[in-house]
């Protein structure tokens, strides 16, 4: 094929593909236009916020305004430097892990354990009402949470310390004292979160074929033997897959709940990156310090869940990518 023919064929496939893209846009363009806002959404306040990162190598300053974002002094690895060798780097580390890996351990069975149950009983109306209840927590403010935990563990009229006390033991302070609250936080999450969790479950178990059923129900199998040798193995794809994404979140606690429920005193064990990062950058207007420490938080994410995926694969053959 000549030059001039190789030029012609390629500004020929450009042709065809433009002609291509115009067809799918005309065919597809209420779906574009549906995702307009979700794309809109993500590039302000996701993709646009991340150039402010550079902050976290640079000696910002508040009077700068926004061309202080690039003009700022270089400083390198200060900041990391200096949250490292801070006293608090250990704990809140710690803290963040403590609390996302003890809301992961007892949290994230409980969904599928549900699922499991739910799809097991046959009167629909009991099975729907189950649901909605499970699923009606989530829906609730994270302030009135916070406030109906402080009402229900208040120590002199709180309904848990009024039992206790019928019980014949002394009321325990339970947001006071550092050793309670992360029974606290992980066992208040796991109620408000179960129900709608376990959605993506239950429909993963719906989508088993009854033929399946039946051919366990010819073999002479149990309800466990079913459930451990048919439904697990179904949505066992579904379970890494969301293990995996629970894993990119391991260090990322919920930064409303733990501001709302802890005080100076449970520091110790309350205090985590992002209610950290808050009181340097907004309280103490220290931003470039901040920005360092959340960033550290979420490149630390990005590698558990990079590492996660690459030995999911390995181990199950299921992968994100």
């Amino acid at each position: 094929m000549t030059k001039t023919g190789g030029m012609e064929a390629k500004k020929m496939s450009k042709e065809m593909r433009r002609q291509l893209l115009k067809k799918d846009i005309k065919r597809d363009k209420y779906l574009i236009i549906m995702f307009l806002p979700v794309l809109i959404y993500y590039l302000v306040f996701c993709y646009f916020p991340m150039t402010g990162l550079w902050m976290a190598f640079t000696e910002f300053r508040s009077g700068q305004g926004l061309a202080g974002l690039y003009t700022g002094e270089f400083v390198g690895l200060k900041w990391f430097i200096q949250f490292f060798e801070s006293p608090y780097a250990w704990r809140l580390i710690r803290n963040t892990f403590l609390l996302s890996f003890y809301s992961l351990i007892f949290g994230f069975p409980i969904p599928i354990l549900f699922a499991l149950c739910i799809t097991q009983i046959k009167n629909s109306k009991l099975q729907k009402g189950a649901q909605v209840i499970t699923y009606l927590p989530y829906f609730i403010s994270t302030v009135v949470v916070a406030g109906m935990i402080s009402n229900f563990l208040s120590p002199s009229s709180g309904i848990i310390n009024q039992m206790i006390e019928a019980l014949g033991g002394e009321p325990i302070n339970f947001l006071g004292e550092p050793k309670w609250f992360r029974a606290v936080y992980v066992i208040s999450g796991s109620w408000q979160t179960f129900g709608f969790n376990s959605i993506i479950f239950v429909a993963a178990i719906m989508g088993i074929g009854p033929e399946l059923y039946e051919a366990m129900k010819v073999d002479g199998a149990s309800k466990l033997q079913t459930i451990w040798y048919l439904v697990l193995p179904s949505i066992k794809p579904t379970i890494v897959l969301l293990l995996i994404m629970s894993l990119g979140n391991l260090l990322n606690v919920g930064f409303e709940k733990v501001y709302l429920l802890y005080n100076s005193g449970i520091y110790e064990t309350a205090d985590v990156i992002s209610t950290y990062v808050y009181r340097q950058g907004i309280e103490n207007q220290n931003y470039s310090y901040a920005t360092a420490v959340g960033l550290f938080n979420s490149l630390i994410g990005f590698a558990i869940v990079f590492a996660a995926n690459k030995l999911s694969r390995k181990l199950t053959d299921t992968a994100i990518w």
